[in-house]
């Protein structure tokens, strides 16, 4: 089913699940402030047919203290570099880190910025096909038609800027920076992976790092830090090696209904990874790489 849609301020509010059902702004995360007030979203909500049972809305990175003690809350992990001045960040990088950016420069691998244009596409389409299974996980982007290539890339795309990592004149990575206020968010990064050697997603980012000063933006944001309870998983690691740190921001969760009010105090108004124990969500993670190393997916139609 579609979920039903309304406009307060210039945003889009959605409405979105079954149980509870959570009205929330549209790519929240890629809207230019400033946001609807909170009390605005909660008049709207329920003034309108969305029939929603609770309403959320997070803070910005900018602005980290709680603002709103009457709403209950809990603190989205946000992964921050600083990235006001090039020579800052570089030197508080790990030694392994640099030398990583280092062994790419000499190895050939060079990184610019790239215009939206039939070469990119082309270019990020042969990345997204190169493998149906990333991480662990389905890569959802393989097989996808260059028309719906072009189409999901062309998203934001007034505010966003591509820097590309070649080998040669062949494309083995690259990097979407979106700006969003005084920040520029990593929509999507990525790199081939018969190139890991020459370590292009280090370059891209030492790349995007020494961009933003220049956009101008004094943050660059790469997604979650912390995903769940997996304070210590691998990408967080690899964050934390690239110069990246927990910023955590409040976002408030306002319930309208009896079956909001349940949700809250059941923990149910949580993505169901961040309830369940870190061992279970473990167990299931290796039993989903496992399955996918036996019978890989299917490209997406």
């Amino acid at each position: 089913m579609r979920d039903d849609r309304l406009e307060v301020a210039g945003h889009r509010l959605e409405c979105v699940g079954r149980w509870p059902r959570v009205a929330r702004l549209s790519d929240e995360v890629w809207q230019e402030p400033p946001r609807p007030e909170i009390s605005d979203l909660i008049a709207a909500a329920r003034g309108s047919r969305l029939r929603a049972d609770l309403v959320t809305v997070a803070q910005d990175i900018t602005a980290p203290e709680p603002r709103h003690a009457a709403f209950p809350l809990t603190w989205d992990s946000v992964a921050v570099a600083d990235a006001t001045d090039f020579g800052s960040w570089w030197e508080a990088l790990p030694q392994e880190s640099r030398k990583h950016v280092r062994r790419s420069r000499k190895a050939g691998v060079v990184v610019r910025p790239a215009p939206f244009d039939h070469d990119l596409v082309a270019g990020i389409k042969r990345l997204y096909d190169e493998t149906p299974v990333r991480q662990g996980r389905r890569f959802p982007h393989h097989g996808k038609e260059l028309a719906t290539v072009r189409r999901e890339n062309s998203s934001y795309l007034a505010r966003s800027h591509f820097l590309g990592a070649y080998l040669g004149e062949t494309l083995i990575g690259f990097v979407k920076l979106v700006r969003v206020g005084p920040a520029a968010r990593i929509m999507q990064i990525l790199a081939a992976q018969a190139h890991r050697d020459v370590f292009p997603t280090q370059a891209l980012l030492a790349a995007a790092v020494e961009l933003c000063p220049k956009l101008p933006v004094r943050h660059l944001i790469y997604g979650q830090y912390i995903y769940g309870r997996k304070d210590r998983s691998p990408m967080t690691e690899f964050k934390r090696r690239n110069g990246f740190r927990d910023i955590r921001v409040p976002r408030y969760h306002v319930p309208l209904n009896w079956r909001g009010r349940l949700a809250l105090s059941t923990g149910f108004h949580r993505p169901s990874g961040d309830r369940l124990p870190e061992p279970i969500v473990n167990v299931f993670l290796r039993l989903r790489s496992l399955a996918l190393a036996v019978r890989p997916p299917r490209p997406a139609v």
